[in-house]
């Protein structure tokens, strides 16, 4: 059984490596939608729409072409590469709307960039 670490990953945004990642998420969820009929003593359920939603956390770098693509309403390809880039990695991509957009900073740390999304269409599961 193959087991990662965080640090095997990369996420790349636009076409581009996000330089100083240091986590991100993706989520994937159906709808379920009942289709019980009257006469059933059982509920039968059908798969409707599949959707997406991941973030991205980093070290702000406002010379890092992938951060400066990640701004919010924009449309960007996301793509993640939990295993690394390398051929027969896995990769999943998808088109995402940035629908948040948040940086921060603290005197004994890093400025900090975060970027949610949610999916526009459908995430494509292949190999490098």
């Amino acid at each position: 059984m193959a087991s990662h670490t965080g640090s095997e990953g990369l996420v790349q945004a636009g076409g581009n490596t996000i330089a100083e990642l240091t986590s991100w998420t993706l989520s994937a969820s159906a709808e379920v939608i009942d289709a019980t009929i009257l006469s059933s003593t059982d509920k039968v359920t059908k798969a409707g729409t599949k959707s997406y939603t991941g973030s991205v956390e980093m070290f702000w770098d406002e010379t890092d072409t992938a951060q400066t693509a990640i701004v919010e309403a924009a449309e960007v390809v996301f793509l993640f590469l939990p295993e690394g880039n390398t051929s027969s990695d896995v990769s999943w991509s998808v088109s995402g709307i940035v629908d948040s957009l948040e940086f921060g900073a603290a005197v004994d740390g890093m400025v900090t960039a975060s970027a949610s999304f949610a999916s526009n269409g459908a995430l494509t599961r292949s190999t490098v």
